[in-house]
């Protein structure tokens, strides 16, 4: 079974969002090539009080998509060499996305953009098949409990309260349940 995620999928709470990636299927079609594989690592960045976000400072130009329809890809340019991309989500003007930050075989948000040839220039465009990235429900199952939550990585400026938000969700090692 293959079935691409829609739209509405994106348009719920972000931490719900997040959980329900987990297990799901980044696909990319580039240069007439397919590939795709699971995710089993997320973080969330969920509205404008979040420290940690970027929309935190409100809206510019970098993060306006956040702003704006759920279901669009909000990649981003860091250190001066790593595109790392989000998922926007929840209701419009609610700015909030999810950083995919690992999927199987690949760990770092920077390698699974350079896996994928992610950039720019999906800045914006739906997650969808039209668009050559979309997401895609393969029957993969993950339980609760192998879902394991913690702090965010890399985000020390967001200060005590923020930094410590259990926003990181990862399979743990065993929990994936394949159906056939």
């Amino acid at each position: 079974m293959r079935k691409a995620l829609p739209s509405e999928f994106f348009d719920r709470p972000t931490l719900k969002v997040a959980e329900e990636l987990l297990g799901k299927y980044l696909v990319r079609r580039y240069r007439g090539r397919e590939r795709a594989a699971m995710i089993t690592e997320v973080e969330a960045y969920d509205g404008p009080r979040d420290k940690a976000s970027h929309a935190s400072r409100g809206r510019t130009e970098r993060n306006k998509v956040m702003f704006g329809e759920s279901g669009v890809w909000y990649p981003y340019f860091t250190y001066g060499m790593h595109w790392l991309v989000n998922i926007v989500t929840g209701p419009k003007e609610y700015p909030a996305a999810i950083l995919i930050r690992g999927v199987e075989g690949i760990k770092g948000p920077a390698r699974v953009t350079k896996h994928f040839k992610i950039d720019g220039k999906v800045y914006g465009k739906p997650a969808d098949k039209k668009t050559g990235l979309w997401f895609e429900d393969r029957g993969t199952r993950i339980r609760k409990k192998d879902i394991k939550k913690g702090p965010r990585v890399g985000v020390d400026y967001a200060g005590p309260v923020w930094r410590a938000k259990d926003y990181n969700l990862k399979v743990t090692d065993g929990g994936v349940s394949r159906r056939a």
